[in-house]
């Protein structure tokens, strides 16, 4: 096999996208690929997750992601994600054509009557080369497009535009 030109110096010199930690001495930061378990969630090469405390903590970030109800949370390669992102899973809806919203029969017994037609809003996506700021919470079924910003803090309850900048707008008011 014949190298062509500098592709050999090229892949030596990127970091291996199975490796735990890409910076070396830097245990805050992890290709997160490398820490997932649970088959309901997917993610692509190189993209890095941040946390000081604890990069184990990520999965316990996906909230109510349930194996009956079979939804994903894909991740895209080159994606970076802060401390703090939390990804809400369609497990978090209720059913709400019955008397209450009140999961009933997931309790079983005499409840087992009760109507358990949830909707679900599909598979949770975000695409490749995304950066998602610190304590950032995305709703079920939500896509982020391409290269797409999120800041620090934002409540992410609808698809965002690839390419786009999202934030928090707060006003405040000036007091004499």
């Amino acid at each position: 096999m014949k190298k062509h030109g500098n592709i050999d110096m090229i892949t030596k010199a990127h970091p291996d996208p199975n490796t735990l930690y890409p910076v070396e001495g830097v245990t805050r930061m992890c290709f997160l690929k490398n820490i997932i378990t649970n088959p309901q969630i997917v993610v692509g090469d190189y993209t890095y997750y941040d946390d000081p405390e604890d990069i184990y903590n990520f999965e316990k970030n996906v909230l109510y992601l349930f194996d009956f109800i079979k939804d994903k949370l894909i991740i895209g390669k080159f994606c970076q994600i802060a401390t703090g992102v939390r990804f809400i899973m369609n497990g978090s809806n209720h059913s709400m054509d019955g008397i209450s919203t009140y999961p009933f029969k997931i309790f079983g017994k005499s409840w087992n009557f009760a109507s358990m037609n949830v909707v679900s809003r599909g598979d949770t996506i975000i695409e490749n080369d995304i950066w998602i700021g610190n304590s950032v919470t995305i709703m079920p079924g939500v896509k982020i497009g391409n290269g797409a910003i999120i800041g620090t803090n934002t409540f992410v309850t609808k698809d965002i535009e690839p390419y786009a900048i999202v934030g928090c707008k707060v006003y405040s008011k000036k007091i004499r």
